[in-house]
Formats: C-alpha cells, sequence, structure tokens
C-alpha cells in the first residue's frame, strides 16, 4: 500500500483526511500467471494500480490474439475507455505473472473524485499518462521499424521483457516470430 501512496504524493500532495478516504475503497485482488482481469465484452469496473506482476491488452482472434499493450508493476491499469463510457471491452486483459492489484470502482471514484481535494489531480494524471502512452505507440507503429519498436521495448523495460512469451512481444511490435528471430540474430 505504501507503493501506491508513495506514487500518488508524487504525482499531487494531499492530505492524511484524502488519503484515509482512499485508501478505505480500495480492494486489493490477487489473478494467477494466465487468467483473465478484463474479459472482451465485459465492462470495466475499476481502475487499478499493479502492485506486482505484470499485464497484457490483447483482441483475442480466431487463430491470433493481437497484443496491443503491456502494464507493469507500479503502474496504474484499466480498460479505460470502458472503464469512462461504462460500455463492454472490445479487448481483453492477461495477468503474464502472478499479479496483483489493489483496486477502485468506478463508483468509489466517483465519490473520491467529489469529496477529496487529491481525486481530480490524480485522475487527470492516469488520464494524461494513458494518452501519451497511446500517442507515443501509434507514432512508433508509422515511424520505427520492427527493430526499432523491439528495441525500444527493450530499452524500456530491459529486466521484465524476458518474461513476455515471445509471441506477444511479435504481435505488440507487428511482425511475425521469424522476423523477431532475425532482427534478435542481426543485435546480439
Amino acid at each position: 500500500m505504501e507503493h501506491i501512496k508513495k506514487q500518488l504524493q508524487e504525482i499531487y500532495p494531499f492530505s492524511d483526511k484524502d488519503w484515509q478516504s482512499f485508501y478505505t475503497k480500495l480492494t486489493k485482488q490477487e489473478f494467477l500467471k494466465g487468467n483473465l482481469i478484463l474479459k472482451e465484452g465485459q465492462i470495466e469496473n475499476y481502475l487499478s494500480f499493479i502492485d506486482r506482476g505484470m499485464i497484457r491488452y490483447y483482441i483475442p482472434g480466431m487463430d491470433n490474439d493481437l497484443t496491443f499493450g503491456f502494464s507493469f508493476e507500479s503502474e496504474f491499469t484499466s480498460g479505460y475507455d470502458s472503464f469512462l463510457t461504462r460500455t463492454g471491452s472490445q479487448y481483453a486483459v492477461e495477468a503474464l505473472t502472478n499479479t496483483t492489484l489493489w483496486r477502485i470502482t468506478y463508483d468509489d471514484l466517483q465519490i473520491i473524485y467529489n469529496t477529496t481535494s487529491m481525486g481530480n489531480a490524480i485522475g487527470r494524471f492516469f488520464s494524461e499518462r494513458l494518452f501519451l502512452l497511446k500517442f507515443k505507440r501509434e507514432l512508433s507503429l508509422l515511424r520505427d521499424t520492427a527493430e526499432e519498436r523491439y528495441l525500444k521495448l527493450f530499452k524500456e523495460r530491459p529486466n521484465l521483457i524476458q518474461y513476455i512469451p515471445l509471441k506477444y512481444i511479435c504481435s505488440y511490435i507487428g511482425i511475425t516470430p521469424q522476423a523477431l528471430s532475425r532482427i534478435r540474430k542481426r543485435i546480439s
């Protein structure tokens, strides 16, 4: 829990009273490796903080899933578009490792927005962060080669990328396993 408090304090200094209001609304939930955190079609009801583990976002496919994102320890996560619009998710979210989340419901977050000074600042930070991550990924897909995308992912998360199955990395950077094999041979 101190993990979350420290990170939130860096975003917005808040009072003990605001922290108490926020903290009491959090619930801890654990997911085993491979468990779905959010199913396609399900309405996202949580904004979560990853205390331990990592997750992937993907569009389930008949033959192959299309992985389009990852979230790691000490990051906030959510099927945020579904969370905001209160409509079914168009993708799924899966635990890539055993994962522990601290979660707040949509309704409880609305209470925090309305009763604390920290709520709106944290909500804005989370929204801006998601926008920047999405924008960065879109630019990378348009500008960078597959090799550059792989190297960026490796540079950003060198100690974590080893835990992501290669088929998910291939899907994420938009290449085949054979192409990734050639890239890895070239750079090693």
